[in-house]
């Protein structure tokens, strides 16, 4: 479940300095800038009558913003603009509690005599659901319609995606992909008879309200927008309690590289975000979700960031016993490491294989004969040269292997595009970025290893035990 722990707002603009650094920039430098700003466009959408009611709906709950704007951009699509210069340090916006949709809410609804009711306890995730896909199913009778109105029509998060789509996906995606959807799917087949007991508050048949269609909807609604908010535990309701939808504020897009505090003020009892790094006027502003790479960003949010300095290509389980096949103390070297936990996160970055990856590959060179070294492999000893040696040959296999894997999902995404209409092209096109983006990365470690095979002497063949990687 996907919820914003770290909230990083607002940036020195889009184009402004946000490392820290000062650079005097050249002729060319301010020129390239000048072309990227002019490249990219916003327009205001607080004319709409949407984004009218929207601002209507929030201010009669006591939500004043003249800070920020809703617009459209070129490279983000939808978000909120500056209307003047945020300095470092200032608020940035103050959401009421008033304007949260939270399990309070709910229970203070029509539907809260039926929740607080039921055994056993629901969870207050399975709470909102319900709630959204029936404020929904009002239309504008709803108190939340001016919200819910806004809320996307369907998402490009996996639970979403089709078996071709999923199926172009990289095997750690795929993976967690199919399990998150095989647990939106149970969520919603075990719920059943709560569904059945709202017939009373719907004018239609819950069969042909609370689909699955709708729940899914619903669910991805709440695990990519929901802001993370600690809760009382309430009687009526099982499981922690961390959830809040805020209208307006989940307009924010993410970018990597922006800082803010954010916090539920107990005091004010208001959502507050302050600015770390300020902003310029009409610039956008940005949320971070924290520190994910794409695949996560994927998975839990439907979508990918620019330039990530997170990013980074997982190396599968499978595909580590594929290569290492031939090692006949395979089986007892993967049991070690899961048992160690370090088969999880192995990863390669444009810098080459991460630390877990080429520790775990230093244990795949050893010999079962050599097993009592297995230990002290893991907690950073190096081994002689000829076995470093293989270990970067070993880590480029791996690269050239998931490098195939990203050229075949590529032209299968591209074919797929040929056949496909909305939404599920935007589907492919989410994942074809990701696919694009792991190409460039593969590509650059390929360049980094090669780079290390040949500044390294012609060795003789590591003498090896029988038992040893072949």
């Amino acid at each position: 479940m996907a919820l914003r722990t770290v909230f990083v707002f607002i940036v020195t603009g889009p184009y402004g300095n946000m490392t820290g650094r000062r650079r005097r920039a050249g002729r060319a430098a301010r020129t390239r800038r000048q072309k990227h700003e002019n490249s990219l466009r916003s327009a205001s959408l607080r004319h709409l009558s949407q984004y009218i009611r929207l601002m209507k709906f929030l201010h009669q709950r006591g939500f004043t913003s003249t800070l920020l704007q809703p617009a459209v951009f070129t490279d983000t699509g939808r978000g909120l603009q500056t209307l003047r210069a945020i300095k470092p340090g200032h608020l940035v916006i103050s959401l009421p509690e008033s304007c949260l949709l939270t399990t309070l809410t709910v229970l203070n609804s029509y539907l809260g005599e039926y929740i607080k009711s039921w055994k056993p306890r629901l969870s207050p995730l399975l709470v909102l659901c319900v709630f959204l896909v029936c404020e929904r199913h009002r239309g504008e009778a709803s108190d939340w319609f001016p919200y819910v109105d806004l809320l996307p029509a369907s998402y490009t998060c996996p639970v979403y995606f089709g078996d071709d789509v999923m199926d172009a996906l990289p095997a750690c995606v795929r993976r967690r992909g199919l399990e998150q959807r095989e647990a939106v799917q149970e969520m919603f087949s075990s719920n059943q008879d709560f569904f059945r007991s709202l017939q009373p508050v719907l004018n239609q048949s819950t069969e042909d309200v609370l689909t699955y269609e709708a729940f899914r909807w619903a669910w991805c609604s709440v695990n990519t927008r929901s802001v993370f908010m600690s809760h009382r535990p309430s009687s009526f309701l099982s499981g922690p309690d961390r959830f809040a939808l805020a209208p307006f504020l989940d307009l924010l897009n993410h970018r990597a590289d922006v800082q803010v505090e954010a916090s539920f003020n107990d005091a004010t009892r208001c959502y507050e975000i302050r600015s770390v790094c300020g902003t310029r006027r009409f610039h956008q502003a940005f949320i971070n979700y924290g520190c994910h790479d794409n695949q996560r960003l994927l998975l839990e949010y439907g979508f990918i960031c620019s330039d990530n300095p997170h990013s980074v290509v997982y190396v599968d389980v499978d595909l580590l016993c594929d290569v290492l096949k031939a090692d006949r103390s395979l089986d007892q070297k993967i049991k070690f490491l899961r048992e160690n936990n370090f088969l999880q996160n192995l990863t390669i970055s444009s810098e080459g294989p991460s630390w877990r990856l080429l520790t775990a590959l230093r244990l795949f060179s050893l010999p079962q004969t050599m097993y009592h070294q297995w230990k002290t492999v893991l907690l950073g000893q190096t081994l002689c040269e000829e076995k470093e040696q293989w270990i970067v040959g070993t880590a480029k296999i791996l690269c050239q292997r998931l490098l195939r894997d990203t050229f075949t999902a590529l032209d299968k995404i591209s074919n797929l595009l040929q056949q496909s209409e909305q939404p599920i092209r935007e589907q492919l096109e989410v994942v074809m970025s990701l696919r694009q983006e792991e190409r460039c990365i593969l590509g650059r470690c390929l360049e980094v290893l090669d780079e290390s095979l040949k500044q390294t002497d012609e060795l003789l063949p590591c003498q090896q035990d029988a038992d040893a990687v072949s």
